[in-house]
């Protein structure tokens, strides 16, 4: 089962999969985002303050917690 958290939870653990409440792309710390300048293992709370999602540009604060139990 899958739930979902805002990403303003201050208990989000670093290695938390992120997913956009816009188009669902997912930011996975583990990859990290090469186009947005986050190298792998970059916590999203670790994001450039100008990252955004880099399929539909929206901020940080459109993602959601992607809680998948991985």
């Amino acid at each position: 089962m899958t739930e979902f958290a805002t990403s303003h939870d201050s208990e989000t653990d670093p290695r938390t999969r992120m997913e956009c409440g816009v188009c669902w792309t997912v930011y996975d710390p583990a990859e990290g985002d090469p186009l947005g300048r986050a190298a792998p293992g970059t916590p999203f709370a670790a994001l450039p303050e100008d990252w955004c999602c880099p399929t539909c540009d929206a901020p940080p604060v459109k993602f959601l917690r992607l809680d998948d139990d991985r």
